[in-house]
């Protein structure tokens, strides 16, 4: 089937207390691995790129490679531009064809990140593609941002709410404790806030940084509006181990055909769990 947008599998999800896996797409063999992964649990995905990930792909070929996916898959596929950086570049995503798109203005100040986000609003609902945008500031790294544990702060509910009102975004990334990339100790995630600001927003909310969180804490904040939750350190991260087992054990092997089969196996097997964990 053609590319879906995040709209109507995000509000269902929101909805009925589950959530939709996001997961990072940065090869041909990832692509095709989380799809699979998705059919088999019977569920809708999100693919999802950083501006350097597409930039790496080439928009060309990126655009392609998952419309050709979601064509042939047996499930609903939307693709998601993740961080964007700015106005230009979600403009340039929008043009290619994504469905859904993130603009990420948590640096700015609080007024600037609203004029920000309420443009690519206005641009992206010409064209019925929700937009994700983030208030707080998550740490960790994510593609060229890093923040240290540090700097990052929790959202506050009560901006988040006029926040997301003014804005008129579709779906909504708080801080709430999760962090990009490899955590150094078990995240300690706020559920009191996360509930503070699921009954001051009322839209869907994103858990970005889930790779590495716990089940159970993944699971518990579906019952505070999470309805999307992102990961990619952990695909990355099983897909580098696999092709090291693999050529320790075939030192001499070339043949991609061969060296990718199991690092994809093993990635479809991961996807289908997380997203039978978020089903609930």
């Amino acid at each position: 089937m053609p590319l879906v947008t995040t709209k109507v599998m995000l509000e269902d999800a929101y909805k009925n207390n589950y959530a939709i896996g996001a997961f990072g797409a940065h090869n041909l063999e990832i692509i095709k691995a989380v799809i699979a992964g998705a059919e088999k649990v019977g569920a809708p995905v999100i693919l999802q790129t950083t501006s350097s990930t597409y930039k790496y792909v080439e928009m060309p070929y990126m655009i392609a490679l998952v419309k050709t996916a979601a064509e042939q898959a047996k499930v609903p596929v939307a693709l998601h531009l993740d961080h964007g950086e700015s106005y230009k570049i979600v403009m340039e995503c929008l043009r290619a064809g994504y469905t859904s798109v993130m603009i990420d203005g948590s640096s700015l100040p609080f007024e600037e990140n609203i004029l920000l986000v309420k443009k690519v609003v206005e641009a992206a609902n010409a064209l019925n593609v929700p937009v994700e945008a983030e208030l707080g500031t998550i740490g960790g790294v994510e593609d060229r941002l890093s923040v240290h544990e540090d700097n990052a702060f929790f959202t506050e509910p009560k901006q988040a709410e006029h926040f997301v009102k003014v804005t008129g975004i579709q779906s909504f990334a708080p801080a709430f404790g999760t962090a990009h990339g490899k955590y150094k100790q078990k995240p300690k995630l706020q559920f009191d806030l996360l509930q503070e600001i699921h009954c001051s927003t009322n839209v869907p909310l994103v858990m970005h940084g889930a790779s590495g969180v716990p089940e159970e804490d993944v699971r518990k904040s579906l019952n505070y509006g999470i309805a999307k939750v992102n990961f990619s350190t952990e695909l990355k991260d099983l897909f580098a181990e696999q092709l090291r087992a693999y050529f320790k054990d075939n030192p001499t092997e070339n043949d991609p055909r061969k060296y990718f089969l199991p690092a994809r196996e093993s990635l479809i097997k991961l996807v289908e769990q997380k997203i039978e964990m978020l089903q609930k």
